[in-house]
């Protein structure tokens, strides 16, 4: 039977134009998302360029006024328009329009080490990872100020506590990914705690993943943070109790479930030992409020069973999707 060539990257004949098409080089595709960062992104843009020479730089910027739109182009990137405001909106257009093997995401606001990228790729490559993260250090205290530091070790050890693994700087926007990371996560968020969603779908589909230390800096002059230290440390905590409902809600409604149960018979053992010297019962109410929570407690121990069959099923799906693309170890850098 004839084969034809795979078009526009859609599977023909059956079969997975990804896994048709050999690339001696990866595409490789620097993501930056960008909002009112006028002082900052021509920098950023011309550091990942002097990096990595052969990549794409897209620019995605979610309603900026300040010119970074025309700053960006003309500093040779490929511009993209978000008008859904929030990072998690910006990640979620980048993720489904671009197009490469390999996505290096950082902010556009020149604070992430460029120079570190091609070490970061190599490291994928070598060890066959979908993603590395890099791990922000920084000596200058404006760069990286305390409270966002105790803020990200309270989310990382949190994390940690809930899903058995993490990572050191859950928060770190600088990453690589492997193009089926990509094309198999289903951005849910909105805002700044994409990051934190990243983190758990990796933890829960067991990627190889590692992590590599990289400068931070300062902002240049001009360039404004638009993290707030509270509202989207909320916003994260938040995320990650959520994620846990979805993703482990045996042992979340089993919790609860289970303290039910123990204040149920705190309350009961009062009464049975009364039934069983006077046969009688007179505290009826009370009775009834522990009947009432056993009930309780038995509808959400049945439901965190059969969500954690729904959540089984949710996890094979996106791993048959992860399976459906080539592994990074498929390709080779240009000497």
């Amino acid at each position: 039977m004839k084969e034809f060539p795979p078009v526009d990257g859609k599977p023909v004949n059956g079969k997975s134009a990804d896994t048709d098409t050999v690339h001696a080089e990866p595409r490789i595709a620097v993501i930056l998302p960008c909002y009112n960062e006028a002082g900052a992104i021509v920098q950023t843009v011309e550091d990942f360029r002097r990096a990595l020479p052969h990549a794409d730089i897209y620019v995605f910027d979610n309603n900026s006024n300040d010119g970074s739109r025309d700053l960006a182009a003309g500093a040779g990137a490929i511009v993209r328009r978000v008008t859904q405001q929030g990072k998690g909106h910006v990640v979620r257009r980048m993720f489904a329009d671009v197009d490469a093997d390999i996505y290096i995401m950082a902010d556009g606001d020149a604070t992430y080490e460029a120079a570190a990228a091609p070490a970061m790729v190599a490291a994928m490559l070598a060890d066959n990872l979908d993603m590395v993260v890099g791990c922000r250090r920084s000596e200058v205290e404006e760069a990286y100020r305390r409270g966002h530091r105790i803020g990200n070790w309270a989310l990382t050890g949190l994390l940690k506590q809930l899903f058995g693994r993490s990572f050191t700087d859950i928060l770190s926007g600088y990453r690589v990914f492997s193009r089926r990371f990509v094309k198999s996560f289903p951005v849910l968020s909105a805002g700044f705690e994409i990051e934190t969603e990243i983190s758990v779908h990796a933890l829960e589909l067991a990627m190889p993943v590692a992590e590599i230390v990289t400068a931070y800096g300062a902002r240049p002059e001009g360039s404004v943070s638009k993290l707030s230290t509270y509202r989207d440390g909320w916003r994260i905590l938040r995320t990650i109790i959520t994620l846990y409902r979805i993703e482990r809600p045996i042992l979340f409604f089993g919790v609860i479930a289970a303290f039910l149960v123990a204040l149920g018979l705190g309350l009961a053992a009062p009464l049975i030992v009364t039934y069983v010297q006077t046969g009688l019962v007179p505290r009826f109410p009370t009775a009834v409020l522990v009947t009432g929570l056993m009930i309780l407690a038995t509808l959400l121990a049945m439901c965190g069973l059969i969500l954690d069959t729904v959540v089984r099923g949710r996890q094979e799906v996106r791993r048959l999707a992860y399976l459906a693309f080539r592994a990074p170890s498929d390709y080779h850098i240009r000497p």
